[in-house]
């Protein structure tokens, strides 16, 4: 099968790899003359415009588009649609939020142009493991274009999801999912990085892969991390969030579910970009205010008192009753 490929970034250009070695042609797109380059010396066209990619495609087309989320994705979808023809397809494999999907798909149907949403999760490592694919869009074209699901994902990895966003929305709750997951083992370690038990984390890894009830691709990644670099001590602190924790977030307040820990986890990496966080400082103002307790100067770190040496005491006033 024919079909399109733009923004050869990390996970696009990997995706285009994996279809040329399953016997599919691709069109290839990027702003960047390298990724072109690139794509080109593993057997794609390179297009030098969107324009002259549809040209190379026959009807009835198939574009994917592997973006940015936001302004990137949508340009480039209002662009296609002025040069696509009814009864071709656009697929958004990017990290779309799924109420845009369902907009996108309602104004490129009134063209006759179709569009799918897939949710993709399998980072860098999908070249060689294969990509989970999560389509939601018209049944038919989903239909149509099965051969490249198949070929881009491994043994049961691709499903029809419903209608237009469904592919984003069950993508976009798995990776609030994947917030909490990774917060848990990032709290984990370091409780044992923190406690009297000095240990080899890369083993501790290892060790929970085999058998354990916490077992994940997720260990692994933390295994290989720790074994590169055992305190981490060459990487900042400094969490990113690409958006669809605080989408997995918004759509529990919407439909009224509770989910405290995915919350959380998203908040975890809020605090992770401050130094020195303002609500702290309150918090150890209004300490020193009720109970006279020593405030540290700014920029410092100071040990929790009484836990790190064997469990939680507390501070004693001058009558022998325990400050609040």
């Amino acid at each position: 099968m024919k079909i399109a490929m733009v923004g050869l970034g990390r996970m696009g250009l990997n995706m285009a790899r994996r279809l040329l070695k399953g016997g599919h042609e691709i069109v290839a797109f990027d702003r960047g003359e390298g990724p072109r380059a690139e794509a080109a010396k593993e057997g794609a066209a390179a297009a030098g415009s969107l324009a002259e990619l549809v040209k190379q495609l026959a009807c009835p087309r198939a574009v994917w588009l592997m973006l940015p989320a936001g302004k990137p994705t949508e340009d480039t979808v209002s662009e296609l649609a002025g040069l696509l023809s009814p009864g071709d397809t656009i697929i958004d494999g990017g990290n779309s939020y799924y109420k845009d999907d369902v907009r996108r798909a309602g104004e490129l149907a009134a063209r006759g142009i179709n569009y799918l949403d897939a949710g993709v999760s399998g980072g860098v490592w999908g070249l060689q493991a294969g990509y989970c694919l999560m389509v939601g869009g018209p049944e038919k074209e989903f239909s149509r274009l099965e051969p490249v699901f198949k070929t881009l994902a491994p043994k049961e990895g691709y499903l029809y999801t419903g209608p237009s966003g469904a592919g984003h929305f069950v993508k976009m709750v798995h990776n609030g999912i994947e917030y909490a997951l990774m917060q848990a083992y990032g709290e984990g370690f370091e409780i044992i990085q923190a406690s009297p038990y000095k240990q080899d984390l890369a083993k501790v890894s290892h060790l929970w892969n085999q058998g354990s009830v916490v077992r994940s691709w997720l260990l692994e990644l933390a295994e290989a991390s720790f074994a590169e670099n055992r305190d981490l001590g060459d990487i900042g602190g400094y969490v990113q969030d690409s958006g669809e924790g605080r989408w997995t977030v918004q759509q529990a307040v919407e439909s009224g579910v509770a989910a405290p820990v995915i919350t959380l986890s998203l908040y975890g990496r809020f605090l992770s970009r401050q130094k020195d966080a303002f609500q702290n400082k309150v918090l150890a103002a209004l300490r020193n205010q009720f109970g006279g307790h020593a405030v540290a100067a700014a920029g410092t770190e100071k040990k929790s008192e009484g836990a790190g040496a064997g469990g939680w005491q507390p501070s004693r006033g001058q009558a022998g009753e325990a400050r609040p």
